[in-house]
């Protein structure tokens, strides 16, 4: 039996967004909603899935446990330890690799005193790698929560992660102030 202090319950405001969440799915196909309930529980709590909210959203979708497990484990989305204020997933495929990725990486180690796979000592930021995040024509890329920032380089992306430190509000999107996946603007 659990301890009253394991057990996961969702907030009364995400009561009410599962019942919309679950009206989607087909009856009988409910089992569907897995991924964003999921994703619902790890925002509540904190960027992170812990065991027993995946244990509550299996229960609830009349699902084993293992299955849970299964799906939590395959889909990197779903972190099931807790990470920082911060989550800063840097694309590390080819095209983002080409264009700098590694540079942001030493942004990460020479500023934040974090590698890969590492939380900053205050909780602020944690550190990840990630396969392609699809914004790959304007390499590097990278994930913060559930933003995106694009033609990152060594100043606007130490830039970006000071003003997270300031707690001041960053614009997501291309820091060059690129559309979309416009071309790049060569100077005459």
């Amino acid at each position: 039996m659990k301890k009253a202090s394991e057990v996961f319950t969702f907030s009364k405001e995400n009561e009410a967004q599962i019942q919309e969440i679950l009206k989607r799915y087909p009856e009988g196909r409910q089992a569907s909603a897995i991924l964003p309930l999921f994703y619902l529980a790890q925002k509540q709590c904190g960027g992170w899935l812990p065991g027993s909210a995946i244990e509550t959203v299996t229960e609830m979708l009349g699902l084993p446990v293992i299955r849970g497990y299964e799906v939590a484990t395959f889909y990197t989305m779903f972190n099931l330890e807790p990470v920082g204020k911060y989550h800063l997933q840097v694309c590390g495929t080819t095209p983002c690799m080409l264009r700098g990725s590694e540079e942001l990486f030493h942004v990460c180690k020479k500023h934040l005193g974090i590698e890969r796979g590492e939380t900053t000592d205050d909780g602020l930021f944690t550190l990840s790698e990630v396969e392609c995040i699809g914004a790959c024509v304007n390499a590097p890329a990278i994930q913060i929560n559930d933003d995106y920032f694009e033609d990152l380089d060594e100043n606007s992306f130490q830039n970006l992660l000071e003003d997270l430190k300031a707690g001041l509000k960053v614009k997501p999107g291309s820091a060059l102030g690129r559309q979309g996946s416009a071309p790049l603007k060569k100077e005459a």
